[in-house]
């Protein structure tokens, strides 16, 4: 088992970055920062004056970590442990979440939680309790 590193002040600016940037989205376009909505919005056939903002967004989230790098001399190292089978299919099944739940963990936890929003509190008790058995069934069941 791997443990995770604890690192409360990384975690605690990295949320309230998370957190401004929803405000500063709601507060200038009236957008829920929603990343699954605003990733499918690219996608033909939504056409309309806020692509470029849509754009900007993702390429923010995508180039994040080369900032980090310019920033601070070294990158962050993403370490998966699954197969391509494996990703492909949980790719699959958090689509298919994202789609039946109306919204991802973005739009649900970050955003329709702070409105108080049921549907919200909801889908991300259902999010984390499947988080949860993934956690518990890949560390002790497989």
């Amino acid at each position: 088992m791997t443990a995770t590193e604890f690192t409360p002040v990384a975690s605690l600016l990295g949320g309230a970055l998370i957190g401004a940037s929803a405000v500063m989205l709601m507060a200038t376009t009236g957008r829920i920062a929603g990343i699954s909505g605003i990733a499918v919005r690219l996608l033909p056939p939504y056409a309309d004056n806020a692509f470029a903002g849509r754009l900007a967004f993702i390429l923010g989230l995508v180039l994040a970590p080369l900032l980090v790098l310019l920033l601070t001399g070294t990158a962050p190292v993403p370490s998966i442990e699954a197969g391509t089978g494996l990703l492909v299919l949980a790719g699959l099944l958090v689509g298919f979440g994202a789609v039946w739940g109306n919204g991802c963990t973005s739009g649900h936890g970050v955003c329709g939680l702070s409105r108080l929003s049921v549907r919200s509190l909801v889908a991300t008790l259902v999010f984390m309790a499947a988080a949860m058995a993934t956690v518990f069934l890949t560390r002790h069941l497989l």
